[in-house]
């Protein structure tokens, strides 16, 4: 696959499942062909506290390990990480590179202060708004599903990992015995649970929301000429769920 080398870093707020998030997209990378790291930042590991993940991707072997000081694409979980400043990095484009993508979950633009606006102007920052936690409640009935939203998003914008790559991904997740996770991501995951009679519906669900904003990318002509939308039905049935 030809890919080229994108450093991500993702904020949020603790309960929101961005270091799920991050495990989803660089584990549907690596399934799709290519290669990817991550390293999840949590500081307090509770509810509403700030979180980061850093997540690189690359068609060449990784060997850099750490915090990303310079992202290439920042993923905003939650509007508070800049209009309240609940983020260890502030502000929150602080080390963007030129030409660099910023993906916020939001229904509406935010109002920046003039500073901000001119120094991602200079960088020549394309701001991206989708309204993934919306998404979520309409698409699998709760705004735990955000952070499968914000996976769907950023891969369209990407073009990697394709979107049959990343239900693997969500199916080895969920499902699979797949990736080791913390505590805190854990209980998340129980609460998710507790949403749906069945982990088929769960996968069901979650498959939806990812559909649902990876469309809505593409149909905004936000998305990457490598990004292909591929039937709801093939794709539920490539996961495993029954159409």
């Amino acid at each position: 696959m030809a890919v080229k080398r994108y450093n991500v870093r993702m904020a949020g707020l603790g309960g929101q499942g961005v270091v799920t998030a991050s495990h989803i997209l660089s584990n549907g990378v690596v399934i799709s062909g290519g290669h990817s790291s991550l390293v999840p930042f949590f500081g307090s590991e509770k509810r509403n506290a700030p979180v980061e993940s850093y997540v690189r991707i690359s068609a060449d072997e990784i060997y850099e390990i750490g915090e990303i000081i310079y992202p290439n694409v920042i993923m905003i979980f939650h509007p508070s990480v800049i209009t309240l400043g609940k983020s260890y990095t502030m502000p929150f484009y602080t080390g963007l590179k030129e030409d660099g993508v910023i993906l916020i979950n939001s229904k509406t633009p935010i109002n920046f202060s003039k500073d901000e606006q001119r120094e991602m102007d200079a960088m020549n920052a394309k701001v991206y708004y989708v309204p993934c936690t919306e998404i979520a409640n309409k698409v699998a009935k709760t705004d735990l599903a955000t952070n499968m939203a914000m996976c769907g998003a950023i891969s369209a914008v990407f073009g990697i990992p394709d979107l049959a790559s990343l239900g693997l991904s969500v199916k080895d997740r969920f499902i699979g015995k797949g990736i080791v996770v913390s505590g805190g991501t854990a209980a998340l995951d129980s609460a998710i649970e507790k949403k749906f009679a069945k982990k088929a519906k769960l996968l069901e669900a979650n498959m939806k929301t990812l559909y649902a904003t990876y469309k809505f990318v593409i149909d905004k002509g936000w998305s990457h000429p490598d990004a292909v939308l591929v039937d709801e039905n093939e794709l539920l049935a490539s996961s495993g769920v029954a159409a």
